[in-house]
């Protein structure tokens, strides 16, 4: 049954990522002037990248636990690493508490992600710790969605007079 949920998921991360990129390249002339708004438009892309890429690894052998521990722990702890220091607005900006909070749950999200699978005797208790970490995943991309649709309508002008 996960195998299914990830098969699936893996090419929806994937498309939306893509639609994240055609986004990103009608917002590029504005974007490509502020430092802020690229950084932002990355970590967007990061909510949908990382976790198609861990789905798609879980898939390689979805019998070997050994494989999807890792490939989840070590990608959870790029993603937390990398979206805590890019959620951190070098400006403040009016929508910065807004995207300082957004980052700071799919920080917290990716640290839950990589203690299950450093510890998914822990996780047996609430569940399948990979159907644990299918939820996360999801939290995580619902939160890029949304995090997506606020720096898309977010104007490049008012960040340059903060």
């Amino acid at each position: 049954m996960l195998s299914d949920f990830y098969g699936a998921f893996a090419p929806l991360t994937f498309t939306v990522f893509g639609l994240w990129l055609v986004v990103v390249q009608t917002r590029h002339a504005d974007w490509s002037r502020s430092p802020e708004h690229r950084r932002r438009a990355y970590a967007v892309s990061l909510h949908f990248a990382i976790p198609g890429l861990m789905s798609l690894l879980s898939l390689v052998d979805p019998s070997d636990k050994t494989l999807w521990r890792v490939a989840f722990g070590v990608s959870a702890t790029g993603g937390a690493v990398t979206l805590a220091y890019l959620g951190l607005p070098s400006v403040p900006t009016p929508g910065g508490r807004w995207w300082r909070l957004a980052s700071g749950l799919s920080v917290l999200l990716y640290v839950l992600v990589v203690l299950v699978a450093v510890g998914p005797g822990v996780a047996k208790d609430l569940g399948a710790p990979l159907r644990i970490e299918a939820v996360l995943l999801s939290l995580i991309v619902f939160l890029g969605i949304n995090v997506a649709w606020a720096l898309m309508f977010d104007d490049v002008a008012v960040h340059e007079r903060a």
